[in-house]
């Protein structure tokens, strides 16, 4: 997990991770959202509606911005405040999925950064683009640390 404080961020810093999509994740999401509509649970549903496999929940896709900027940029002391995605192209089972950030602006007075954010699967299309809004917590919020809870 990075750490990064906000005085060590720069414009057009990036991170990136991979992650492969599983049929375990889709039947996670299932159950925690209540979400079984058939496109992503059934195959011979979704290849009746024109797909080779079952479609990957876009808002699970979605999801793996928050490991963006919960581990990655910036990491710990992150807070999410505001995401904007548009989803381009379906995700599979089995895809590879590129996650990528790039600091688009950083306002350090409001301790407040922008991101634009990028999915790609293992062919190099682009299946998700946005934007995101990611504060910071105070480093006060850090138990090793000996800080005040939160």
């Amino acid at each position: 997990m990075n750490e990064y404080k906000i005085e060590d961020i720069s414009i057009g810093m990036k991170e990136e991770f991979q992650v492969t999509v599983t049929e375990e994740m889709l039947e996670m999401f299932c159950k925690l959202t209540g979400d079984c509509n058939p496109l992503h649970q059934n195959t011979g549903f979704a290849k009746i509606c024109g797909y080779p496999d079952r479609v990957v929940y876009g808002m699970l896709t979605g999801s793996f911005l928050s490991t963006l900027a919960g581990m990655y940029l910036p990491g710990k002391y992150s807070l999410i405040q505001g995401v904007e995605v548009k989803f381009l192209k379906p995700v599979f089972p089995g895809d590879t999925l590129m996650i990528a950030g790039y600091v688009d602006e950083v306002h350090e007075n409001f301790r407040m950064m922008k991101l634009k954010v990028l999915i790609m699967n293992q062919k190099e299309e682009k299946v998700l683009k946005g934007k995101m809004q990611i504060g910071w917590l105070s480093e006060a919020c850090d138990f090793n640390k000996g800080g005040k809870s939160c």
